[in-house]
């Protein structure tokens, strides 16, 4: 049986890892007044967050419509697919999910499952990755998703961001609570865990990252790591350079400038952390 695995651009997962693994990576939308562009096609990452202050329109992020996800079930089964596994950013960040599975339930020539990864960035890559390892080594859609599952019980993202404005400017958090951050300089700090997100606050940079690193040691041994950004260089090889102990062994973290798809709604200037703890292992 041939399982092929489906996922959406906020998965940030590098090109190089998507073509390797045979993943099919579905584009999201970013609109800027009458423009719309295909996230990770039409505009590329730095561009997008260098203008991202100056846009006259705040962008708004879109996800496509059922038809664009069903016609990618029914290209991959016409290309032999015996079952697609079709993973998602979280639905509590997204209707994506939603649209997939419309998608899923007017699909004819092969089945599909749905799943939500409960996370965003490479919090999802991580996971989608291991679905591809797993279909690639022959294991059934049943197993697959365990290992996912089993995955997403040990994977964390955590970011500090540089300030509450674009979660205002986008309507995720109310314009009182965002003024109040600016005026005592707020850095809010992102954590995504278990399809629940939440913010947490500090004061200054110095204890952002220190904060984001003290929530790295408390997770680590790490079987995975990868270093996000939102065009914020600086802060990422800081992160880098005081985290380095925490590597998993052998292993390169990813680093990642995250989608625009993300950057819309936290901004750009943040960094941080998405890791899969090592943790006890069933079976």
């Amino acid at each position: 049986m041939s399982v092929k695995i489906v996922t959406d651009s906020t998965c940030d997962l590098p090109a190089e890892a998507v073509a390797e693994l045979g993943i099919t990576v579905v584009p999201l939308y970013i609109n800027v007044g009458q423009e719309s562009f295909l996230d990770g096609i039409d505009m590329s990452r730095q561009e997008f967050y260098e203008r991202l202050p100056d846009f006259d329109d705040h962008p708004q992020t879109a996800s496509p419509g059922p038809e664009m996800f069903r016609d990618t079930y029914e290209t991959l089964a016409a290309e032999g697919a015996d079952e697609i596994l079709s993973i998602h950013i979280a639905e509590s960040l997204s209707g994506t999910l939603n649209t997939a599975q419309l998608a899923a339930d007017a699909t004819d020539r092969v089945p599909v499952t749905v799943l939500d990864s409960g996370q965003l960035s490479m919090g999802t890559g991580f996971l989608v990755a291991a679905a591809a390892r797993a279909a690639e080594a022959g294991r059934s859609l049943a197993e697959i998703i365990d290992v996912v599952k089993e995955m997403g019980r040990r994977t964390h993202l955590f970011a500090g961001l540089d300030t509450l404005e674009f979660l205002q400017r986008s309507g995720r958090m109310s314009w009182a609570v965002s003024r109040i951050g600016t005026l005592l300089r707020i850095k809010p700090l992102l954590t995504m865990h278990g399809g629940e997100p939440h913010v947490e606050k500090v004061r200054t940079d110095r204890r952002a990252v220190q904060k984001l690193l003290d929530k790295l040691v408390s997770l680590a041994p790490l079987e995975e790591l990868a270093l996000v950004h939102t065009n914020a260089p600086e802060k990422l090889n800081e992160l880098r350079e005081r985290a380095r102990h925490l590597f998993p062994p052998g292993k390169e973290p990813v680093e990642v400038d995250v989608t625009p798809v993300i950057g819309t709604h936290i901004g750009p200037g943040a960094a941080g952390f998405a890791c899969v703890s090592a943790g006890q292992r069933k079976g």
